[in-house]
This record gives C-alpha cells, sequence and structure tokens, in this order.
C-alpha cells in the first residue's frame, strides 16, 4: 500500500467510525468499508435484489368490493312552531 492511499483509507474510516456512533470493536468492518470506497469498488448496502416477473406465475385480480347503495336524501324538517305563551 502507498502511504498515501493507506492514509485516505485511515482518515475515511475514521469517519465511517464515527458516523456509527464510535462503536467498539467494528474497526475491521470499518478499514474494509474504506478500503473498497477508496479502491472504488465500494460495496452496495445490502438491498433486496429487485423481484423479475415470471412468465408462469399468474397474478390475481383482487376481488371487487361490492357497492354500497347510495344514501336516501335526508327529510325535510317541519318548520318550528312558534312558541305561543298567554
Amino acid at each position: 500500500m502507498t502511504d498515501d492511499r493507506q492514509e485516505r483509507i485511515r482518515r475515511r474510516a475514521h469517519e465511517i467510525w464515527e458516523q456509527a456512533g464510535r462503536p467498539e470493536g467494528a474497526h475491521m468492518e470499518h478499514w474494509e468499508q474504506a478500503t473498497a470506497e477508496i479502491d472504488g469498488a465500494a460495496k452496495p448496502k445490502a438491498k433486496p435484489a429487485p423481484k423479475k416477473a415470471t412468465a408462469a406465475k399468474a397474478v390475481k385480480p383482487k376481488a371487487a368490493k361490492a357497492e354500497k347503495p347510495a344514501k336516501a336524501p335526508a327529510k325535510a324538517k317541519a318548520p318550528a312552531k312558534p312558541n305561543a305563551k298567554a
């Protein structure tokens, strides 16, 4: 390793360590990640592979929901009666 490359890896590993919350015992993982990044072969984080559609697997349509009957319009209220006090 050249001194310049090793120094860049060291600095990047230190940054990774700090971003991870300075955990103890993870120095090799940080060093490997930094090495991969510096060398341009950064390993992608564990992302699930996109699923490919296959012709053998048929997709079943979802059952249509039963429609609710429309509500009847609200009944009109009778006008209020005047209060008759004598």
